[in-house]
């Protein structure tokens, strides 16, 4: 068995900027000995459904995730914070977890939508119960707080989010070839030695095989309604964000083995269950006499 799970993965419902089909990933995740996958599509559950029946199909045990958007306040829609957003990865421990998780993705959508579906802080509190947390890719607000250099910011986000989810806060560490990247995991280190949280290494995979780059850069052009060619465009500035073997990322966090040791204790930790092929109504207090047909 591996001795590594991915729990940060974005597949073709992460609308234009995932192209891992629900399937092929089990298929990847089993073929390379991993006990479970996980799905962290943005801001929704699209494709949680599948991705729950195609693990059960390989063997593989479901994580069913999402990496949100965090906002100030997701009802703001009108001053100049309100297309400030950082991610937050989620991942449903449970029935709860994911119940949770229904909730703040609807909200997102229902209530925070502004160019992204957002939730903000006070949301992640009240509906926290059930679910792990990790800090998330270089555009998580703890990566960029340490991006500018603010360790005392940095800090007071990394004991907020832990307060939100006690023991169940985990700093999130990349091997993605980003300068960036490394500021970011020296800082998550100090923070996590200062702070006694643990760290859990993650891949950010938008597509399954490091040949399909191109075809992914395609589709952020899609997105973006930009082409290829034009040099001001958004674009992803690595080739590594592909679903890796446990041995790359072995190879990549030797120094730190603990946080490929936390993917399996996360992995472990997250037991859900859902019912399919049976029909669930909601039960209604009817007046007397009163049948529900």
């Amino acid at each position: 068995m591996a001795e590594f799970v991915h729990l940060h993965c974005h597949t073709e419902y992460s609308l234009l900027d995932g192209t891992i089909r629900v399937k092929d990933l089990c298929t990847r995740a089993k073929a390379t000995g991993m006990p479970a996958a996980a799905i962290t599509d943005h801001g929704n559950l699209y494709g949680a459904g599948y991705f729950w029946l195609a693990c059960k199909e390989a063997g593989l045990k479901p994580i069913i995730g999402c990496e949100g958007y965090v906002c100030h306040d997701h009802l703001d829609k009108e001053s100049d914070r309100a297309r400030v957003r950082h991610h937050l990865v989620l991942l449903a421990q449970n029935r709860t977890g994911y119940g949770n998780l229904i909730k703040l993705a609807s909200i997102g959508y229902l209530e925070g939508f502004h160019y992204r579906p957002r939730v903000d802080k006070a949301l992640l509190r009240a509906h926290s119960e059930g679910l792990i947390a990790l800090s998330a890719c270089i555009a998580g607000e703890i990566p960029r707080a340490l991006r500018r250099e603010d360790r005392d910011a940095a800090l007071a986000l990394v004991r907020e989010y832990a307060d939100i989810y006690p023991e169940r806060f985990y700093l999130e560490l990349q091997s993605n070839g980003l300068k960036e990247q490394e500021l970011v995991n020296n800082g998550l280190l100090e923070l996590a030695e200062y702070t006694g949280l643990p760290c859990v290494a993650t891949n950010d995979c938008h597509y399954l095989d490091a040949g399909d780059v191109e075809a992914h850069d395609i589709l952020l052009c899609i997105q973006t309604q930009a082409k290829v060619d034009d040099v001001k465009r958004l674009r992803f500035e690595t080739k590594e964000l592909y679903y890796k073997t446990a041995e790359e990322m072995q190879q990549a966090f030797a120094h730190v083995p603990e946080a490929l040791a936390n993917t399996l204790r996360i992995a472990e930790k997250c037991d859900l269950d859902l019912a399919f092929g049976r029909h669930i109504f909601p039960v209604y207090d009817l007046p007397e006499d009163v049948t529900p047909e």
